[in-house]
């Protein structure tokens, strides 16, 4: 299995991430086009595993949070369950200064913008999983092309809970575990586990299963969030050794409500981690969400390039393997005639086994 390792990061600025997107844009861009492709295809289903960054976390840990922030736009919100299918969220650094946000599934492309990707997704979701409390494995693809944004691919799936509330099926915590453990189960799924700075780490379900497939963690990274409501001994949690968490943690602060717009959030977030006094002893190499995008972006890149050699070789393979079985299949007859002939052939072979059976 390839093992990918945490990389040193100085702080970035928060221009940072515009710098980001485009030094990467050139090399990871076409290795993510190539796999979103395959995804495309459906090649799972001929048991060739794809590299991708799972974005899992408890039910209120703030992972639509974490999301929108990399993203910079609003995802569906409110009581109980708001992804019941998994979404995948393609990020593209966009040369054009107006954003694009394309909506893919059931056969179709949706053009959607930032003020109704929420309600969009939401009527995705009901025409793919019903309009119940269910969850599916159908999923959505939203492509979000925005000037300087990171090139990422990352697929989030629902928030975990035990107890069904608001009319949820008995067995909701049965599908949703089966779902992210099917993500996250390949060696080439980089799990993105989201936790919340108000509760014990290893008391986290997401942490549970992400352990159960990654248990040195060299996969996992967590993003720890609502750090301003629960300061005090986080500095602890995330120096310990209490959970592995191979590629370490990320602290973050989310906006605040539909009135802070995203570029106040993060003057807000970097002015919190400077001055808090509790908050400003963390290593600025693990604080912010742009730290947060940096991250992401090197792990992506490194696993793309130790996978994709294996997945070209397994796909030539798969497509030999396919024409090898297509030409032994009888040759399309066209006419009457050719019709006749192969049936004649048939009859004349049944003939003979049956003669040699009563000659035994």
């Amino acid at each position: 299995m390839p093992r990918f390792s945490a990389p040193c990061l100085a702080e970035p600025k928060l221009e940072s991430m515009v710098h980001l997107a485009s030094s990467y844009e050139k090399r990871i861009r076409p290795l993510l086009d190539a796999v979103d492709r395959l995804r495309r295809l459906n090649v799972m289903k001929e048991g060739i595993q794809l590299p991708t960054i799972v974005v899992v976390g408890d039910q209120s840990s703030g992972k639509s949070s974490v999301l929108e922030s990399l993203a910079g736009i609003s995802l569906p919100r409110g009581q109980g369950i708001c992804t019941r299918v998994p979404l995948i969220m393609r990020l593209q650094n966009h040369q054009q200064e107006d954003p694009e946000l394309t909506l893919e599934y059931q056969g179709k492309s949706v053009r959607s913008s930032e003020e109704d990707i929420a309600d969009d997704i939401v009527v995705a979701t009901e025409e793919v999983a019903g309009d119940g409390k269910s969850i599916s494995n159908t999923p959505l693809t939203l492509v979000v092309r925005k000037r300087g944004m990171p090139d990422l691919t990352m697929i989030d799936l629902p928030g975990i809970t035990r107890v069904p509330v608001h009319g949820q099926p008995e067995d909701i915590y049965e599908q949703i575990a089966g779902l992210i453990m099917e993500y996250i189960s390949p060696n080439e799924s980089i799990i993105l586990n989201v936790l919340s700075a108000t509760v014990d780490f290893p008391t986290c379900e997401s942490i549970r299963m992400s352990q159960r497939v990654d248990k040195t963690g060299e996969r996992t990274l967590a993003v720890v969030t609502k750090v301003d409501k629960s300061p005090e001994g986080l500095l602890e949690k995330v120096t310990s050794d209490d959970v592995n968490i191979g590629l370490g943690y990320v602290c973050v602060r989310n906006r605040v409500g539909d009135g802070e717009s995203y570029a106040e959030a993060r003057r807000t977030e970097a002015e919190l981690f400077r001055s808090h006094p509790l908050l400003s002893k963390i290593d600025k190499s693990i604080v912010g969400v742009p730290v947060l995008a940096q991250r992401l972006t090197q792990i992506q890149a490194s696993i793309l390039a130790k996978c994709l050699p294996d997945i070209v070789t397994k796909v030539n393979d798969k497509l030999n393997q396919n024409m090898a079985e297509l030409n032994e299949l009888p040759k399309c007859l066209s006419t009457v005639s050719d019709a006749m002939a192969a049936f004649m052939k048939i009859v004349g072979a049944s003939k003979e086994s049956l003669r040699k059976i009563i000659l035994r």
